[in-house]
């Protein structure tokens, strides 16, 4: 009976391990696509619920893995795709952002090395109220679906 409580509990840590509290905010899922040899860029992708009675908002990120974090948010327009930054993005009280393909997201400028299927990158992000939480990336292959 142990061991397959033991076994149980080991098999739900990887999914536990995926999602990240800080304060009254529910990081979820950070994940990142795997990048080609020389390609200077990678993005990454996570959820944003916030549980409590006020807003906060994400005012900053960094990796060691690049040069810096710029914060993006992706719109059509006339049929043309639209990328312009973001100074913040607000997380309302009771809500969730998704920061995620075609919409928000994180673009790792300047990357130091490829982003390897499989690998765990390193990303912390600043909350206005909450503060500072370091999270990681997973590492997906490219055709991994979003």
């Amino acid at each position: 009976m142990f061991r397959h409580f033991v076994m149980l509990v080991a098999l739900a840590l990887p999914a536990a391990a995926h999602q990240y509290q800080l304060g009254s905010l529910l990081i979820d899922h950070p994940w990142s696509r795997a990048t080609a040899p020389g390609m200077p860029m990678g993005v990454a992708y996570l959820s944003i619920t916030n549980n409590g009675k006020a807003p906060d908002v994400l005012i900053a990120a960094s990796t060691p893995a690049a040069a810096r974090v710029e914060m993006h948010q992706t719109t059509i327009a006339d049929g043309m795709a639209r990328m312009r930054p973001l100074s913040e993005v607000v997380i309302a009280p009771g809500s969730t952002v998704k920061i995620e393909p075609g919409g928000i997201h994180l673009m790792l400028v300047d990357l130091k090395a490829p982003l390897a299927a499989g690998k765990q990158v390193p990303l912390d992000l600043t909350f206005r109220r909450a503060g500072r939480i370091s999270v990681q990336l997973s590492v997906e292959t490219r055709d991994a679906p979003p």
